[in-house]
């Protein structure tokens, strides 16, 4: 190519002026500059306003670019991408194990539903699923119902925060204390916990976990009623949420929602009875649904599904003081060979092992190095699994070429398909409206952009 055909190709793109160290090109946001040209050749008078990207409202790193006429909004645009971290790709980079570490940080507020989707997929290239002790599963589901309540005491607490409702924020981090304590007692860590491992969890529930899995269960029904009486009647509450981002089932369907705004349309479609994981079909529980596809609804939903997942937690706890056994598959050549404890400098592997796999036995020194620097190899294939995170259909699809690592990752997270749907409840409403409709969805950017 010419220096002139170049030039051209690039003034295309971007202006450019000579400085005494040669030609420059200035580059402006194109999304911007085009909507500023519709608007030009538009007849009537429109006004353009950037909400974001640091808007605290957003739930993250979100832009969203208003069309208005006075205070009713024409149209919504979302702008993503702000916190892309490349998690997918990085995960073709690293074994199997260790792409649990990448994935538990995409949606940063339900962290086991990624750790546990993208293990079970592991697990189904590798056709041990039926393999896995029931124990673990038991941990699994009792994981991420306790997730599953975190993460909704931080939507209905900023969503309560964003709309005025300061108490609602305080009540609800409150609650999320006594969650993210138990995962630390459990784990060592309150978030990006890396638990759920290919072939079971990393290691079994203590029992200081248990008493404190147990007062949440008898604190919960004094605790959920004080949202009632905060929230659920309150008449700036409802005016801020009834029938504001309305979607009904037509809309869902062809936008592919899921989670609570789908259930908000009395569509009582979950994956935990739908397509059943983990065991989720031995455990007595009922599916939330609401009736009049808006943000008071979903709220309902959210606080309603908590008390479901209360229900699920003590019968995960009855199973585990009931049936004690191993917590990671048989198979040697796949389960993690560390044996974890809680030490001065918190968790790691335990002085007994180490002196074990160090000073007695070569065989297993040797396992446990093959095993943690090369991984296991996974049969090639491809899979997709599904499970129902807080904000709907939370799916890997993974490919493996036969390797220690996978050829391809890819998540379907349901704040990324939820998102689309803000247009479709924002357009026709007021600005102020936009706020409640962004806080019903709920999106957390994190796996919005992974």
């Amino acid at each position: 190519m010419s220096d002139q055909t170049q030039t051209q190709a690039q003034d295309s793109y971007a202006s450019a002026s000579d400085t005494t160290e040669g030609k420059v090109f200035h580059v402006s946001g194109g999304d911007w500059d085009s909507l500023i040209a519709e608007l030009g050749e538009a007849p009537e008078e429109r006004i353009v306003v950037n909400m974001g990207p640091q808007h605290p409202s957003t739930h993250g790193v979100l832009r969203l670019v208003l069309e208005l006429e006075g205070e009713t909004v024409t149209d919504v645009r979302c702008g993503i991408g702000y916190l892309h971290t490349g998690i997918e790709k990085n995960t073709e980079y690293r074994t199997f194990t260790q792409g649990v570490t990448f994935v538990t940080r995409m949606d940063y507020l339900s962290p086991i539903f990624n750790e546990t989707v993208y293990c079970l997929a592991v697990e189904k290239l590798l056709g041990i699923t039926d393999d896995i002790p029931e124990r673990a599963n038991v941990i699994r589901v009792l994981m991420m119902e306790l997730n599953r309540i975190s993460s909704h005491l931080v939507a209905i607490g900023t969503g309560g925060m964003e709309l005025g409702a300061i108490t609602g924020m305080m009540f609800g981090f409150r609650e999320r204390e006594m969650v993210l304590d138990i995962f630390e007692e459990i784990t060592g860590l309150r978030m990006n916990m890396a638990y759920v491992r290919p072939g079971g969890v990393i290691q079994d529930v203590p029992d200081t976990a248990i008493a404190k899995i147990k007062e949440l269960i008898e604190v919960w029904p004094s605790r959920h009623q004080d949202y009632v009486k905060l929230l659920n009647g309150q008449p700036i509450w409802k005016g801020r949420t009834v029938g504001v981002g309305y979607l009904d089932l037509t809309g869902c369907m062809a936008l592919g929602v899921t989670g609570p705004i789908l259930r908000a349309t009395g569509l009582p479609h979950d994956l935990r009875k739908s397509q059943p994981y983990c065991g989720y079909e031995t455990y007595d529980f009922d599916v939330v649904t609401g009736e009049n596809c808006d943000a008071y609804d979903r709220y309902i939903i959210r606080l309603n599904e908590m008390g479901e997942s209360i229900k699920i937690i003590a019968q995960c706890v009855e199973r585990l003081e009931k049936q004690p056994g191993p917590v990671m598959v048989a198979d040697k050549k796949i389960a993690w060979p560390a044996q974890l404890a809680l030490g001065g400098d918190g968790m790691g592997n335990s002085l007994e092992h180490i002196k074990k796999i160090m000073g007695e036995s070569m065989e297993s020194l040797i396992h446990h190095f093959k095993l943690v620097t090369e991984g296991f190899r996974v049969p090639a294939g491809q899979v997709y699994t599904a499970v129902e995170s807080p904000r709907g259909e939370l799916a890997c699809h993974m490919v493996s070429d036969g390797g220690t690592k996978p050829w391809r990752v890819h998540f379907r997270d349901p704040g990324f398909v939820n998102l689309q749907s803000t247009a479709a409840m924002s357009n026709g409403s007021l600005v102020a409206d936009v706020i409640a409709a962004v806080a019903s969805i709920d999106p957390v950017m994190g796996g919005v952009d992974r």
